[in-house]
């Protein structure tokens, strides 16, 4: 099953396919966490091929609480993907972080609540390092890629997740913006840390929207808000993720790669069969 695929994209919030793919291929994945949110589609792109999945599944069902980020992120890695760019929809907490523009975090807040955060446990413990969450290189270049388009573009800012589906009220808002966040969104955490225990690539590329519910000038956050500004966005963002593939990396020469390799604290003789089994394709090269 597994292809040499150079770019994994996982689309949130009014993307829901790349277009300019070709030679594509439907995936239909199973985990031992269960099913990925949709099939995962993957085709060529620049003489590279490249993976799409739809994070809320085709026609926006799942709700960021009820997406399955660990089968995502299995299935991703069981299909030969390396690196991730999620696109996600985001609030501003910040004045010069204006809908229409884009940012690149290199920081996330996880304030979210009921998520299963990790691959391990049931008889085996890694403790990863997310110092630093999102892959610096990656995140880099799709920032090279958003300035080689012209669009506005941000270098950095601490993402906070909330648990969602609602948005925020006024009061938590002006708390977060207090705590020194600079955007705001629901769906990055746990998704983050996944793929750094599935040793993978990941970088968001953030599009804002709105100005969340603290700013006293603008209207407050709403769907109809969120997707007019996404589709004025779209082609802007296609055009990024075309110039990224075209000049991606893809044999980064970063930490990500060998997340576990000082991770996995368990005695391997005592690791049960079975968690042995479910955990083979990130496990297998460290536990024989």
């Amino acid at each position: 099953m597994t292809e040499q695929i150079s770019l994994a994209v996982i689309g949130g919030s009014g993307l829901y396919a790349v277009g300019g793919l070709t030679e594509t291929r439907e995936h239909i994945v199973e985990t031992p966490f269960g099913k990925p949110s949709s099939p995962i589609i993957t085709g060529m792109m620049e003489g590279k091929r490249v993976a799409f999945l739809a994070r809320h599944g085709i026609g926006h069902f799942i709700s960021p609480s009820e997406v399955n980020y660990r089968a995502n992120i299995y299935a991703l890695k069981e299909l030969g993907a390396t690196q991730i760019l999620s696109i996600s929809a985001c609030g501003s907490l910040r004045e010069d972080y204006a809908p229409g523009d884009m940012v690149i975090p290199d920081q996330i807040y996880d304030n979210t609540k009921g998520r299963e955060r990790t691959f391990f446990g049931n008889g085996i413990v890694a403790h990863v390092g997310v110092a630093d969450p999102f892959c610096g290189l990656l995140s880099q270049q799709v920032l090279q890629a958003v300035q080689g388009v012209g669009a506005p573009v941000h270098k950095g800012g601490t993402l906070i997740t909330i648990e969602g589906p609602r948005f925020s009220t006024k009061a938590e808002s002006n708390v977060f913006r207090a705590w020194g966040m600079s955007i705001i969104g629901m769906t990055a955490s746990p998704e983050a840390f996944l793929a750094r225990e599935a040793e993978m690539c990941y970088a968001v590329l953030a599009h804002v929207t709105d100005y969340d519910t603290w700013h006293i000038s603008a209207e407050p956050v709403t769907v109809d808000m969120v997707i007019q500004t996404l589709n004025k966005n779209t082609a802007a963002a296609q055009e990024s993720l075309r110039l990224l593939v075209k000049n991606l990396d893809e044999q980064p020469a970063c930490n990500c790669q060998h997340a576990l390799s000082d991770a996995l604290i368990t005695n391997p003789t005592i690791v049960p069969a079975e968690a042995r089994r479910k955990l083979n394709l990130l496990i297998g090269k460290y536990i024989k």
